[in-house]
């Protein structure tokens, strides 16, 4: 796996009772993943020396971003090594305006969107109507890169960036929403329950699986249109589908090719976690059941706050709930950073997601502030 991150470290806790053989290329031996992986080399995503020599070692190269070159990918490709997701299908998450076109060619309802070359572009896009949405083509995460501009000035500050962006709808949605699906060379798919998700900032903070209050018929559109996506996207591995939710019906806003924040969920919640999963579909091994294993699983990110280590907190979050399910990534907390996060599964049915969204938010506001009451 390309990249060190909390994304990798998962993967490999995932890979141990499977037997797999589990390497990481990382940045730095400080990066997440490498703390833990005994399989760790050090270089750099962006040379394809540094991503050869690794790949040379491997039956198959998987990653935990879309950051390294398209180019490099291409090139790996030639030269026989597994890309799995392929250079082609990464293309489509490294550029957003590539994204856009493709699945509105495919038919499949997003924002409305366009060029945004300078501002003239963008003023006739609005029409008056502000607020817009401008986006960096590449390299935005985490609300990096996205910019809601409320009046012409606003759209100049960002264009002023001399970055290449594109313009989009502001969607007055009623909701965030994600569906996970997973796709293996031989075409067997797999798709977990629709999940709420909650983004402040442009982070995702929580995860309600499943979404509360979804039509079981908008449920399965939602899951019908993220295992389509991934087929005519030739997706292997996992996709993530981030949606808007509005009165008119379902808008794609993002994807990701990789494990993602929507399905930390699955490492208590489901049969088969989004990281075992993943492996299982790049090394084209039978899917595992992606069912959940309790009627509601939240999870809430743990985010860097007041510069403490959030480590001596245990103590307190263990014994004041001995039902969550803590995961720190070994990171230094930086305020804002996603340092953590931390789960509760409902054995109760009905459950109540306001409850469980209530014990988990204390939990993570201790982790980050020492207080059960913060944000």
């Amino acid at each position: 796996m390309v990249g060190g991150g909390q994304l990798a470290r998962m993967t490999a806790q995932a890979a141990i009772p499977l037997g797999i053989g589990f390497r990481v290329l990382a940045d730095s031996p400080a990066d997440s993943a490498a703390q833990v992986a005994a399989g760790t080399r050090l270089g750099d995503y962006r040379s394809l020396a540094d991503v050869s020599d690794f790949a040379a070692g491997c039956d198959v190269l998987t990653f935990d971003h879309e950051h390294v070159p398209t180019a490099h990918l291409a090139a790996l490709e030639q030269a026989g090594v597994q890309v799995r997701p392929g250079s082609e299908a990464l293309r489509l998450t490294q550029d957003k305006r590539a994204m856009r076109e493709r699945l509105t060619a495919l038919g499949i309802a997003c924002p409305r969107f366009a060029p945004a070359g300078d501002l003239a572009d963008v003023q006739e896009f609005a029409g008056g109507n502000w607020p817009v949405v401008l986006k960096a083509v590449s390299g935005g995460y985490d609300g990096k890169g996205v910019w809601v501009c409320g009046s012409a000035a606003d759209a100049a500050d960002v264009l002023a960036y001399g970055i290449d962006t594109l313009v989009e709808e502001y969607v007055p949605f009623e909701r965030e929403l994600a569906v996970l699906a997973a796709r293996s060379p031989h075409n067997q798919g797999a798709v977990y329950p629709v999940v709420q998700t909650v983004q402040r900032d442009g982070i995702c903070r929580e995860v309600i699986a499943p979404a509360p209050g979804l039509s079981p018929a908008r449920a399965a559109a939602a899951q019908e249109l993220a295992l389509r996506i991934a087929a005519e996207l030739g997706v292997t591995g996992l996709l993530a589908v981030e949606l808007f939710e509005t009165a008119a019906g379902l808008l794609v806003n993002e994807l990701a090719m990789r494990p993602h924040n929507c399905g930390h969920w699955t490492i208590e919640g489901a049969r088969t976690s989004q990281f075992e999963q993943h492996l299982r579909a790049v090394l084209d091994l039978p899917l595992g059941s992606p069912s959940p294993v309790a009627p509601v699983t939240v999870m809430v990110n743990v985010l860097g706050g007041d510069g403490e280590d959030a480590y001596p907190r245990y103590v307190h979050v263990m014994a004041a709930d001995p039902a969550i399910k803590l995961h720190l990534y070994g990171k230094t907390p930086r305020r804002g950073r996603k340092i953590g996060h931390v789960t509760l599964t409902s054995d109760a049915h009905p459950a109540d997601p306001a409850d469980l969204i209530d014990r988990a938010r204390r939990a993570a506001s201790y982790l980050r502030w020492g207080t059960e009451d913060g944000d």
